[in-house]
């Protein structure tokens, strides 16, 4: 992908773009930052180093493709796109998206998941899954709007950072379907579509 700047609702100017490699200390801060309920939430701890690094060596094996949000030299927004790899699941790729508290809904999380979804489709991805724990009723309320469809739901699958069992919510959505779902609302932003 390219670097983009796009305009948020408030007016803010914001450069999205891929992750680099020296991005690591702004991706810690970002993080650190979230609050302690947002980070309870997420797979690895990403406010330790090494686990940090771990996701900057995905980015170089390709497995992974993950683009930032910068505003004043900042991470306000971290958005990942795993590939599956080959065999059977080859066709799929998990979605993950967070964004800062402070600049939600501005329609910065409908630009990175813009992003993601132009990313997916160079890939030849066809079918997006995101894994959420119930009680994530932010995200539920974004990948609703982004075209997800609870698929299924694992009771007490996964534990949150804490270690309190949590229900696994796995929502997916066909990329094609969702193209043409939120086309209408990219116009808005006199956002053009690249396929």
């Amino acid at each position: 992908m390219e670097e983009k700047h796009v305009k948020l609702k408030d007016g803010s100017d914001v450069l999205i773009r891929p992750m680099r490699q020296d991005d690591l200390d702004r991706s810690l801060k970002f993080f650190a930052a979230l609050p302690r309920e947002d980070r309870a939430f997420l797979r690895v701890d990403v406010t330790k180093r090494s686990l940090v690094e771990e996701r900057m060596f995905d980015i170089e094996t390709g497995s992974v493709r993950r683009i930032v949000a910068i505003l004043e030299d900042e991470i306000i927004a971290d958005g990942a796109l795993e590939l599956a790899g080959h065999g059977w699941k080859e066709h799929a790729a998990e979605l993950r998206l967070i964004v800062a508290r402070n600049q939600q809904r501005k329609g910065l999380g409908m630009l990175m998941a813009r992003e993601l979804y132009a990313e997916a489709n160079a890939e030849h991805v066809e079918e997006l899954v995101v894994k959420m724990m119930r009680p994530q009723n932010a995200a539920h309320s974004i990948f609703k709007r982004l075209g997800f469809r609870n698929q299924t739901v694992l009771p007490e699958y996964v534990k949150d950072r804490e270690g309190k069992l949590q229900d696994m919510i796995l929502g997916r959505c066909n990329l094609k379907v969702l193209w043409d779902e939120l086309e209408d609302y990219f116009a808005e932003f006199d956002y053009p579509r690249k396929r």
